[in-house]
């Protein structure tokens, strides 16, 4: 064995460890958010701070600084695409970001996201934002010090988003999303402005928990989810997490007067286990796999959910089974009442039940309110009326009170600057992903009728999921369309589907 390949097995070696403390604190963090005792909150803010700290400490360490430095000189990276020379690469860029920011910040930050949820959660409950602001403002604080210390171009956000889409910035976000809230908000008007729009009443009758239960884990296995390699749990607010390379847990809420909200909530989950399940078991910690970035990720949630289970096609499938366990409030639906019921679009108050033609304006004034909070621009104190304002200035809705108002979201919380504007570059991304899909394909209703998913879930596996950091997101996105990012595919899917549900 030579010199470089000795490197090398040193380097996975130390990779791989760091992984399974990687995993343990994520199982930590799934326990906290599905049934730790409350009062174990300190406790466990000090476990994840630790673990979190041991984390930077390997990841960190000089040595690994070494390995890389003579591996990024080697053979081993002619093809940055392989997977030894993507390894390289992504490690030593992770490597050069982490040295930068303290273990006494990477510490703090673990503490205080762990503290701020449970306050969080308590703050909601209670609509009160007084009680949460100093989390807010710590969080904050902490996050604007790590875009210090790691170094930006124009903007300190730039540093955050970086975390959750690699290369990305304020700048082009503005740009795209601008372009996209451009050619969304005449769409809203003219199918607000219908004749005889449908109406979703029909999704607001009773459904017993355990018979949402059984059709949503129905649904997420039909899709593609395995349940041998995971679980599907309750939560106050949805998610999905990994605790191995056979381990994926997601998370959805109920409401026993509301069908769409757990439903779409697990179809939702599911697509992100779905895409963490692709991924090579044999490269885990490593990246080629791990996830290309938190907008790859999103579009796969977000296919699965709207462009496959809000067809047409999938009802066709699932709506007689669906209609069977509620009796008491679908026996006189008919699938075509159900369908356009499942996409009616109207301006609401709570993103994660928006419909998919409102969805990204909750994210772009989210991302446009987080952007002025880091910057400076924007007062924590003054967030509750800069949040209800631009609800009524872009979805014409007030939040009655703060829990369904600015504490509506986990996020913040948690320190998640940075990361909402993936939501919406996840349903640019899946527009694009699905209509090559179908291109590759086939017609994919034709095989949604007839319950047939494994083709798409295979095709995403094969283009997307295998290939995990191997290509950034904009290189994988030409790879598989030959395109680059556009508003166009998602547009033309909504005015596809939506027109003619609104009789346009």
């Amino acid at each position: 064995m030579d010199a470089t390949e000795s490197t090398w097995n040193r380097l996975i070696e130390h990779e791989t460890e760091t992984a399974l403390l990687g995993s343990i604190q994520s199982l930590l963090a799934w326990d906290e958010r599905t049934g730790m005792p409350p009062k174990a909150a300190d406790h466990r803010a000090e476990q994840i701070s630790f673990l979190a700290g041991k984390i930077h400490a390997r990841r960190t360490s000089p040595e690994i600084g070494e390995w890389l430095d003579e591996l990024a000189t080697s053979s081993m990276v002619a093809d940055p695409h392989s997977d030894r020379g993507a390894t390289i690469v992504q490690l030593k860029r992770d490597y050069d970001k982490h040295r930068k920011i303290p273990q006494r910040l990477v510490e703090e930050l673990s503490r205080a996201e762990v503290l701020g949820q449970q306050a969080w959660v308590e703050a909601r409950k209670a609509s009160d934002y007084e009680r949460f602001q100093p989390y807010l403002e710590t969080n904050l604080r902490l996050r604007r010090e790590q875009a210090e210390a790691v170094g930006y171009g124009k903007s300190p956000y730039d540093a955050l988003i970086d975390d959750y889409e690699p290369g990305e910035t304020a700048d082009n976000l503005r740009r795209v999303l601008g372009g996209l809230r451009s050619a969304l908000v005449p769409l809203i008007s003219e199918l607000g402005e219908a004749p005889a729009p449908p109406s979703d009443a029909c999704l607001q009758g009773y459904f017993p928990v355990d018979r949402q239960q059984k059709i949503g884990k129905r649904a997420a296995k039909l899709i593609g989810f395995d349940f041998s390699r995971g679980r599907l749990d309750e939560t106050a607010h949805p998610f999905c997490t990994e605790a191995g390379p056979h381990d994926h847990r997601i998370l959805t809420r109920y409401n026993v007067n509301f069908f769409s909200q757990a439903f779409y909530g697990t179809l939702h989950e599911a697509g992100h286990g779905i895409y963490d399940q692709g991924l090579r078991p044999d490269q885990y910690g490593l990246p080629p796999g791990t996830f290309a970035s938190l907008g790859i990720h999103e579009s796969q949630s977000r296919l699965w959910e709207n462009m496959v289970g809000r067809s047409r096609a999938f009802w066709e499938f699932l709506f007689d089974e669906t209609r069977q366990l509620f009796p008491d409030s679908l026996s006189s639906v008919s699938l075509d009442h159900f369908h356009a019921a499942v996409n009616v679009v109207r301006p609401s108050l709570i993103r994660v039940e928006a419909d998919e033609a409102t969805y990204n304006l909750h994210i772009i004034l989210r991302f446009e309110l987080e952007e002025a909070l880091v910057t400076g621009a924007l007062a924590v104190a003054d967030l509750p009326d800069a949040w209800n304002a631009k609800y009524e200035e872009y979805l014409g809705v007030t939040p009655p009170d703060h829990g369904d108002g600015v504490l509506q979201d986990v996020h913040w919380s948690a320190a998640l600057f940075g990361y909402f504007p993936t939501y919406a570059l996840g349903n640019l991304y899946a527009a694009h992903f699905f209509q090559s899909a179908e291109q590759e394909l086939g017609d994919l209703s034709e095989q949604f009728r007839r319950g047939e998913f494994a083709p798409l879930r295979k095709w995403l596996t094969e283009n997307i999921h295998r290939h995990g950091r191997c290509y950034s997101p904009a290189q994988l996105l030409e790879r598989i369309s030959g395109e680059t990012l556009s508003h166009e595919p998602l547009l033309n899917y909504l005015q596809g589907k939506l027109r003619p549900l609104y009789g346009l």
